[in-house]
């Protein structure tokens, strides 16, 4: 019954992050897009091998875009405090996800021979796109956004706060707060002063 109701909550925490995924995905899509077409017919005209410094510069663009989407929405329920930790390892994973577009625009463009827009922005931001958000999604969801970080967090959260409460309480007497003290290497902080023998 446990395992049951444990895999579905699961896969209800699941769907709506994968539905905020991909509008995320959307956007920087978008945003990928753009700065992909700008740089093609703008800004890298005349530069030898235009296509793949365009694809990894709206790449880059791209995942800015994404981890702010995700780390402050679509991830946001099990999000790490130490941002700059999960910030390092969002851009690994994103990093390593950019290489899936740059080997279909290299395998399209150099291997196959086709040189065209079209064929460069279905091999960048079609077939590349698509591997590379199964990648990226398996990676944030079970690695950069795990929940069993969350959960390891809130559970240290607790005990800190069992403890305080415990140390902190102003109406609990000092005779039960060191009674519930952990022992420690001696025996001689547990037992009560009697002052000097013969007293």
């Amino acid at each position: 019954m446990t395992i049951e109701t444990s895999t579905s909550a699961h896969h209800a925490r699941l769907l709506p992050q994968l539905i905020k995924f991909g509008a995320v995905g959307g956007v920087g899509f978008v945003v990928n897009l753009l700065v992909f077409n700008g740089l093609m017919l703008f800004v890298l005209q005349n530069v030898p091998h235009k296509t793949l410094y365009a694809t990894a510069i709206a790449t880059l663009v791209a995942i800015g875009t994404n981890w702010l989407g995700n780390r402050y929405w679509a991830f946001s329920g099990t999000r790490n405090e130490n941002a700059t930790r999960e910030g390092v390892e969002f851009f690994i994973v994103s990093l390593a996800g950019m290489a899936i577009p740059l080997a279909c625009v290299w395998v399209s463009h150099y291997l196959l021979g086709h040189h065209s827009l079209l064929a460069d922005n279905i091999s960048n931001n079609v077939i590349g796109l698509a591997l590379g958000t199964v990648f990226r999604f398996a990676f944030y969801r079970w690695w950069v956004f795990s929940p069993r970080r969350s959960n390891a967090r809130a559970g240290r959260e607790g005990s800190t706060e069992r403890l305080t409460g415990i140390s902190a309480g102003p109406h609990v007497p000092s005779r039960v707060i060191r009674e519930k003290a952990p022992m420690t290497g001696s025996t001689l902080a547990a037992t009560p002063d009697r002052g000097l023998v013969g007293d």
